[in-house]
């Protein structure tokens, strides 16, 4: 078992090397305008000058702190109202057609909205990324409290545990896999929002960087602030993989 996630990590970087090596090829060759496509050296050299004596850092501490607030807030609201509906069938019952209603708007739709309402402020920013970021969440919560088995809720009410206890010590460990799957799928969706949001409303940072510099012709920096968004993505998403390992682990000690 060891062997073959060894094989696949090493599989894995040797096809992620042969990609950078295509790039620097065609980059090299010409087959691409450099003003377009540099190469994945000056890329490199960008994203290093941007940190060493530029405001790269100062771009990304706005990205991650737009990101963080939006799916804190989303993480909060998607929980408690997952919570509740999912614990309840008559909630279900009546809130479901709404949720079907909201849940395939496209955040696209809505950001004029917020722009509308809140201007292009750091506010409308927090409500686009949590519009767009709870339903990942709450769903899952949704669906992990209503897959809790009915004899658990048989046996708390047989010994006359309250509701609050019941979520707390029955419900909730049971659907605790549901909300962190949908708690990191959430996290991807803030991140893109964060982008999105700091493109339109020019708030600080990799968002507004990367348009700054495509707008400027300045395809080595350009590229800088896409490698570092994605270098973004992957790494909150391992960081939140092994917070879910780490909660999940009686979950292997049982099996």
């Amino acid at each position: 078992m060891k062997r073959a996630a060894i094989l696949w990590r090493v599989a894995s970087v040797l096809v992620a090397g042969s990609f950078i090596a295509a790039w620097q090829l065609v980059a090299d060759l010409r087959l691409v305008s450099p003003v377009f496509l540099p190469g994945p050296d000056r890329a490199w050299a960008a994203l290093v000058r941007g940190f060493s004596s530029g405001d790269l850092a100062g771009k990304l501490i706005g990205t991650l702190e737009h990101m963080a607030y939006g799916w804190f807030a989303a993480s909060i609201a998607g929980i408690g109202l997952g919570a509740l509906i999912g614990s309840s069938k008559m909630m279900r019952a009546y809130v479901a057609p709404s949720l079907e209603f909201l849940r395939p708007l496209p955040v696209s739709a809505i950001i004029p909205v917020a722009i509308a309402m809140l201007g292009l402020t750091q506010g409308m920013a927090l409500f686009v990324i949590a519009f767009g970021a709870i339903w990942p969440i709450m769903l899952a919560t949704i669906h992990g409290f209503a897959a809790v088995e009915p004899r658990l809720y048989e046996v708390a009410r047989s010994l006359q545990m309250s509701r609050a206890a019941i979520i707390a010590k029955i419900a909730l460990p049971s659907a605790l896999p549901d909300i962190l799957a949908g708690m990191r799928l959430s996290l991807t969706v803030a991140l893109i929002l964060s982008v999105v949001c700091e493109i339109l409303a020019g708030l600080d940072g990799l968002g507004h960087w990367v348009l700054l510099s495509a707008r400027a012709f300045r395809s080595a920096d350009l590229f800088a602030g896409v490698i570092l968004l994605g270098a973004t993505g992957y790494l909150t998403s391992i960081a939140v993989s092994l917070v879910e390992q780490r909660l999940l682990a009686w979950q292997a000690a049982a099996r």
